[in-house]
């Protein structure tokens, strides 16, 4: 065997080893991009719910609003039947018993305006409940989805500066690349136990 040869057989068995050094590493690199890839998804899927729960709680506030405009309208006719009953008893019409059957009339009117009026209010105010619950739920879900970014954030850092030990050969990216990662998992399962 000449010398040259001897010197190219050390140079590859010190490569190999290299290698084998740097597994771990590229091992690890592959785990986090699977994981920025599953965090990704959960993000997008978790600004997607926030977007779902407001358009709900849009269309639950104009339902909202809708009860209160019919409450005002009935409260208006309420109104205009309480002052023509009024208006009855200090001007009495010539005819008694037509005047009578006015007044009855009237007062039905009335019993039925606060009747409604009662219904409609009682569901103008679920109308609202239901928008703040889905209020609450926007303001979960953006919460979750922060996390989801910050995380995704953590780990595609953690993802890159561990890619700069294939590079450097130091291990102390790789390791600076962990701690960066343990982060971004972290922010991942807090996520979870947001309400």
């Amino acid at each position: 065997m000449e010398p040259n040869e001897a010197q190219e057989l050390q140079e590859h068995a010190e490569h190999g080893s290299h290698e084998s050094a740097l597994r771990p590493v590229a091992f690890t690199m592959s785990v986090l991009a699977v994981l920025v890839a599953v965090t990704t998804v959960l993000g997008h899927r978790t600004h997607t719910e926030a977007v779902l729960d407001q358009t709900r709680a849009a269309v639950e506030q104009n339902r909202a609003t809708d009860q209160w405009g019919e409450y005002q309208a009935k409260k208006n006719r309420a109104y205009d039947t309480q002052l023509t009953s009024e208006l009855m008893k200090v001007a009495p019409l010539a005819d008694k018993e037509s005047a009578a059957k006015l007044t009855r009339g009237y007062a039905e009117h009335q019993a039925k305006w606060a009747n409604d009026l009662n219904e409609v209010e009682a569901s103008a105010r679920e109308e609202e409940k239901k928008v703040k619950e889905f209020e609450r739920d926007v303001d979960a879900a953006e919460a979750r989805a922060d996390r989801f970014d910050l995380a995704e954030a953590l780990l595609e850092i953690g993802l890159v500066i561990t890619s700069v030990t294939l590079l450097t050969r130091s291990r102390i990216y790789w390791y600076l690349g962990l701690v960066f990662s343990a982060l971004g998992v972290a922010s991942v399962v807090s996520a979870f136990f947001l309400k």
